[in-house]
């Protein structure tokens, strides 16, 4: 029997089943449940457009989903999650990386809460939210680069 490390990635392999199983036939399950639910509600309410095309696009929505994972299954290793015999110590990892205290998060939240209010009351407070989104947003994404958490 070969080892995992020789088989070609997508290769089922006897330890590990197909990887991403559980989400593709989650979709298509979707699929399956919603086309029918489309067609009686269509049926049933004489083709009413709004309804019947929003539960179409729903199937749509899950078929493009499932679709997707049905191929992305085909090209990636198996994970933890898809052995049912795996232990919890083989989920651990690295999940992200966080600034233990930023403040900008906060910036961006009220620029957020300044641009949304600025539809509302009036478009220059809009300008004023998006000029302080902008600073909020470089602040953020440069966070790392310069300061205490630079590397």
């Amino acid at each position: 029997m070969a080892r995992e490390h020789d088989r070609a990635p997508g290769e089922q392999s006897a330890e590990h089943p197909k990887p991403l199983g559980v989400e593709k036939w989650l979709f298509i399950a979707g699929v399956v449940f919603f086309l029918p639910v489309a067609l009686v509600y269509g049926f049933w309410t004489g083709w009413e457009p709004i309804g019947t095309v929003a539960l179409l696009l729903l199937v749509g929505l899950y078929g493009l989903s499932g679709f997707y994972l049905a191929l992305l299954a085909r090209r990636v290793d198996p994970r933890p999650e898809d052995n049912p015999v795996s232990d919890v110590d083989e989920h651990a990892g690295e999940i992200g990386v966080y600034a233990p205290h930023s403040w900008w998060p906060l910036v961006l939240g009220v620029a957020a809460a300044l641009a949304f209010a600025g539809v509302a009351v009036g478009w220059w407070i809009f300008g004023i939210g998006v000029a302080v989104g902008v600073v909020g947003l470089i602040g953020h994404t440069y966070e790392f680069s310069r300061g205490p958490h630079a590397h």
